[in-house]
């Protein structure tokens, strides 16, 4: 699919959910969705769809920007009109806008258009961005084989004495040497550190015993990769249960993901697990969400995730249990919801 029929398909799906909402123009500012519209990455720029209020039909489709990324927009998606953002005005009865916009940014649009209706379209945003497109689908696959390629390496450098900044400084380097750096700062947890879920790598020393939780996610060509994996070397009676409770539940929600079922109730499956374990008070995250342009993406893979999944959806599975002062279990594949099911495309082993 090349960048044409990209911003074509979802412009027009954009445009047909503002129809929908009866709005006279659609506004986006964030830069990664202005990314997944238009192929443009800029952090300063507005994509402006305005619709004929009599017909509903699209009269006219806009990126405003700044000097600097003009002759990019140009290069990346000439069939889209760009104009310098100082140029932007806004009018409408019913504007559609993105919430999570700075609250500045807001008031400035809010200024230009003092009567107008401001409407949320930031689910009907989220919902296209959620279905990838072949080569956005191409991209992500290539950086999840990277990250798995990455933590076995890396891995394999590890020694006792080492800290967990140690450790986090060969991850982040061999992301820069091998990918386009880190898609979110590393998680390197040694022994009961991993009960903490986003632990900031410390000065904690492995002893060469305890267990490392490692969340870890290369960027490459855009696009971002999420994986999670545990070293281990001398386990527990405990760890093993745990582990082993965690891993099944991975499964079993790998085993049940497939189109047409809702997040929360692809959440249920990891859950159920656990609980029926004895440990579901010490899963208190969600299962997982979205990976693309942005590592935390739609849908949600929640309790409360109402998104149904669709084919073209990239999402991650990593149930976890976390016994705080003692240990911490995660698990993290990133699955691709396909027309019968789902495909795994974190190639790097996960038995214990």
């Amino acid at each position: 699919m090349d960048m044409k029929e990209k911003e074509t398909m979802r412009i027009d799906a954009l445009l047909e959910a503002a129809r929908n909402m009866k709005l006279d123009r659609v506004l986006v500012c964030n830069q990664a969705n202005i990314r997944a519209f238009t192929g443009v990455d800029s952090d300063n720029a507005v994509l402006s769809l305005e619709l004929d209020t009599r017909s509903g039909e699209c009269a006219k489709v806009v990126i405003y920007t700044d000097f600097r990324y003009i002759p990019m927009v140009h290069r990346v998606a000439p069939s889209i009109v760009c104009r310098d953002i100082n140029r932007l005005r806004v009018a409408g009865a019913r504007i559609g806008y993105e919430v999570s916009i700075p609250h500045s940014r807001f008031l400035k649009l809010q200024k230009m258009a003092p009567n107008a209706e401001f409407v949320d379209v930031s689910t009907a945003v989220a919902e296209i961005r959620a279905v990838k497109t072949p080569d956005e689908i191409v991209k992500i696959r290539a950086a999840e084989k990277l990250v798995c390629e990455i933590w076995e390496a890396a891995s394999a450098r590890f020694r006792a004495g080492m800290t967990e900044r140690d450790m986090a400084r060969i991850i982040q380097t061999m992301m820069i040497e091998r990918g386009d750096g880190e898609a979110f700062p590393s998680i390197v947890c040694v022994g009961k550190n991993a009960a903490e879920c986003h632990h900031e790598p410390d000065d904690t020393v492995w002893n060469g015993r305890d267990s490392v939780l490692v969340d870890i996610g290369v960027k490459l060509g855009g696009v971002c990769s999420d994986l999670t994996r545990n070293l281990v070397v001398k386990p527990s009676r405990l760890y093993r249960k745990v582990y082993s409770l965690v891993l099944d539940a991975n499964r079993a929600a790998i085993a049940a993901a497939k189109p047409g079922m809702t997040a929360k109730a692809l959440d249920k499956v990891a859950r159920d697990v656990i609980s029926k374990g004895g440990f579901g008070r010490c899963f208190g995250h969600s299962l997982g969400h979205g990976v693309g342009y942005e590592v935390h993406e739609a849908p949600a893979v929640s309790k409360k995730g109402k998104m149904k999944l669709k084919p073209g959806m990239l999402v991650t599975i990593e149930p976890g249990i976390y016994l705080e002062g003692n240990l911490g279990v995660r698990i993290e594949d990133l699955i691709l919801i396909t027309e019968n099911g789902c495909e795994v495309l974190s190639p790097a082993d996960a038995t214990l």
